[in-house]
């Protein structure tokens, strides 16, 4: 019985440790052959000599189980660097058929204290990283049909965030760079439809090198950390996450596109786009200040104290 991917060839970015290496191990698993991208920073921050060991462990991982992957150290948020990227999964695998983007630091601080670097930093990573391989992915598959191949293979996993979602009061960057991410997969998911690509985007939990004291200074109510008995997967393993990027990445979800889903601990929530919760027209040519404090300040008065988005209550999120 063939695998879901065999045939298939994949880059993950940021897949030396965490979520990455769970991803690019999953997707070994289910028959891919993968590029094991990372630029093996030891800081969460992006500090530290870049190193290639964490990338070559995780292919070697997958070769030693009778897999093929390559590893690449590169930072992403380079646009050149992405170009490589693309071209050595070619130059190794044949093609590209899937891409992960996953790579990114943290460099939190609240939004009166954050320097400009900071911003820029995370951004860089985080948004333009997933641009740049988004780019060059899309003009490899867009060419290849516009060569005249018949059915083009390409499927895009975004790695966004619940921080974008529901706000995340000392990581205005990374909040932000995770929002931008969503609006580059809907715009990707509608440009390359007609090419046989698929976008999607997750928001995933997980305890990882990034989030791990995140975690553990959350109560165990609020998803954070809490004991696990032995022999029994951690709620908040990456182990939880990887098997939705297989099936993203799978035949199987030729139907999904422009999607965003939360996934942790066993659940998997797709997140519908934003609706209108409410509507007020003028009662004459134009709104004015008056009227427009007549209406918006007792409909916000009436919400619950501490109220944000709806979808808070069904991804079991804390609000406020």
């Amino acid at each position: 019985m063939a695998l879901p991917l065999e045939g298939l060839s994949a880059i993950v970015t940021g897949a030396g440790r965490g979520l990455g290496r769970a991803e690019a191990l999953e997707l070994a698993r289910l028959g891919a052959a993968v590029v094991v991208n990372d630029y093996g920073q030891p800081g969460r921050d992006g500090s530290g000599e870049a190193s290639a060991a964490p990338a070559e462990e995780v292919a070697a991982e997958i070769r030693t189980a009778g897999g093929r992957a390559v590893a690449h150290l590169g930072d992403v948020s380079d646009f050149e660097t992405a170009r490589a990227l693309v071209d050595l999964a070619v130059a190794e695998f044949g093609k590209l058929d899937v891409l992960v983007n996953n790579a990114g630091i943290l460099r939190d601080r609240m939004v009166f204290s954050m320097s400009e670097d900071e911003w820029d930093s995370v951004v860089r990573v985080h948004l333009k990283g997933h641009f740049n391989t988004t780019h060059f992915a899309a003009v490899h598959w867009r060419g290849r049909a516009k060569a005249g191949e018949a059915g083009v293979y390409g499927r895009i996993v975004n790695t966004s965030s619940e921080a974008f979602l529901a706000g995340s009061a000392g990581q205005p960057n990374y909040a932000a760079a995770k929002g931008g991410i969503v609006g580059l997969t809907t715009s990707s998911a509608l440009a390359l439809a007609r090419y046989g690509v698929t976008v999607n985007a997750i928001c995933p939990r997980a305890r990882t090198r990034m989030t791990e004291d995140v975690f553990a200074a959350v109560p165990a109510t609020k998803g954070g950390a809490e004991p696990t008995a032995e022999g029994e997967l951690d709620p908040l393993s990456p182990d939880h996450v990887a098997p939705l990027v297989g099936y993203l990445a799978s035949p199987a979800a030729a139907g999904v596109n422009g999607q965003l889903l939360v996934v942790h601990g066993g659940m998997v929530a797709v997140v519908d786009r934003p609706k209108v919760s409410a509507k007020f027209d003028t009662a004459k040519e134009a709104f004015t200040y008056e009227e427009l404090d007549s209406l918006l300040t007792p409909h916000y008065a009436s919400r619950p104290a501490g109220e944000t988005f709806a979808a808070t209550e069904v991804l079991g999120l804390k609000k406020g």
